[in-house]
């Protein structure tokens, strides 16, 4: 069986778990993946046993030791010197305009010769990259000096904000197979490319493990009678706290008793804290900074109801995990999230950017226990149909299947 190498921008990662998990299952299910990235793992990236393991046995990129740099172009010089100036050439083809971006491409086939280098000591045959950024470019042009095949899984929102510069037509074009997480991502896709190159479009849903995301016992509670709202996600501009924030107040006007449990690290973390202690809501938030898949369980037992306010999604992770973990989930209208929930079924979908809408929508679920049970269950149900880790990891299998690279 040939081996596959993931090339990923940064791995592992807080903000990537679900790669970690999705090689995970590959090798569970027979197929030798290897594991590729440009950058290091911040210090704040290591978090549970699974990531510590990863770590060792994945291949860096950057920084480049200069002695393995120049033995990989030599190599690749010497034994296919036609093929190594294809695709210098072709890394040029590819860029945008600008010296900054030329000098960026040039980078990029850099690493691409290690890439290259490597994955010919490992027996690699089949290149696949997440993201259609630094990773993809390094895996179309290291397949182009190998002879390889290869493949990147396509996630957005950010990559459709600049097709242009991602290069990102050109890359569905180059691919032998991309991976769309959802129907709306690969509705994006087929936007920008000709029809001839809509086969190669394959819907593979992120998958979680449903035995690891069970609910074992009854709510545990916040402790302090109130309901609590669990909110996991960067603290970044897009994720749409500051607006949960303002929610969080009108609810407490009301008289609502309510407090925030928030997940996550990120730039806005002093601007929320500042906004928060504005507001008079600081005493009902609770921020816990980045927390490991180890320990990350106990805090969905201890939660009421799951919040993602988000202005931009992809398919988020941590909607299918408190999905299979029976909370009710509250989430904005936006991209392929109504592809997970089903509003008045499985949770409530709400206009993004609008604080009255998503108080109205917990105050809702706060005021029916019910409801907020019945929501849990059906989430859970959607999540075993359609995102479980291991059929996820069939799917996927599959396609690999059909370009040769997996038995």
């Amino acid at each position: 069986m040939s081996k596959i190498a993931y090339i990923c921008n940064r791995y592992p990662a807080v903000s990537n778990t679900f790669i970690l998990r999705e090689v995970a299952t590959l090798r569970e299910l027979g197929v030798p993946v290897e594991t590729i990235s440009v950058r290091r793992p911040r210090s704040g990236d290591l978090l549970a046993r699974a990531d510590h393991e990863e770590h060792a046995r994945t291949k860096y990129l950057m920084p480049p030791r200069m002695g393995e740099l120049l033995s990989a172009h030599l190599a690749a010089l010497c034994s296919r010197p036609r093929r190594y100036l294809q695709t210098l050439l072709l890394a040029c083809r590819l860029s945008p305009q600008g010296v900054r971006a030329r000098l960026w491409q040039l980078a990029y086939f850099a690493e691409a010769v290690m890439v290259w280098q490597h994955c010919r000591r490992r027996g690699v045959q089949h290149l696949h990259a997440h993201f259609a950024y630094v990773a993809s470019d390094d895996a179309l042009l290291a397949a182009h000096l190998g002879g390889w095949s290869w493949s990147f899984s396509m996630h957005g929102p950010p990559e459709f904000y600049d097709v242009r510069g991602t290069r990102l037509a050109a890359k569905v074009e180059r691919a032998d197979a991309v991976i769309c997480i959802s129907d709306f991502c690969r509705s994006q896709l087929m936007s920008l490319v000709d029809e001839a190159h809509w086969t190669k479009l394959h819907v593979v849903r992120c998958g979680i493990s449903t035995t690891r995301y069970a609910r074992h016992a009854a709510r545990n509670g916040s402790g302090t009678g109130a309901i609590n709202v669990l909110t996991v996600a960067r603290l970044a501009p897009v994720k749409g706290h500051a607006v949960l924030l303002n929610a969080l107040a009108a609810l407490l006007a009301r008289g609502v008793n309510v407090e925030l449990t928030w997940i996550g690290d990120g730039p806005e973390r002093a601007v929320l804290e500042r906004r928060a202690a504005q507001l008079g809501v600081a005493h009902r938030l609770r921020m816990l900074g980045a927390v490991g898949q180890d320990d990350i369980r106990a805090e969905y037992e201890r939660a009421d109801i799951f919040c993602l306010p988000s202005f931009a999604e992809g398919l988020p992770v941590v909607l299918l995990e408190a999905m299979a973990m029976e909370l009710p989930v509250v989430a904005t209208h936006v991209m392929a999230v109504p592809e997970l929930v089903e509003h008045g079924v499985s949770g409530l979908l709400v206009a993004p950017a609008r604080p009255d809408l998503l108080a109205d929508a917990l105050e809702l679920l706060i005021d029916a226990p019910d409801e907020r049970a019945s929501m849990g269950a059906t989430g859970r149900a959607k999540v075993l149909a359609d995102h479980d880790a291991a059929r996820s990891g069939c799917a996927l299998r599959s396609v690999y299947r059909e370009l040769g690279v997996a038995a």
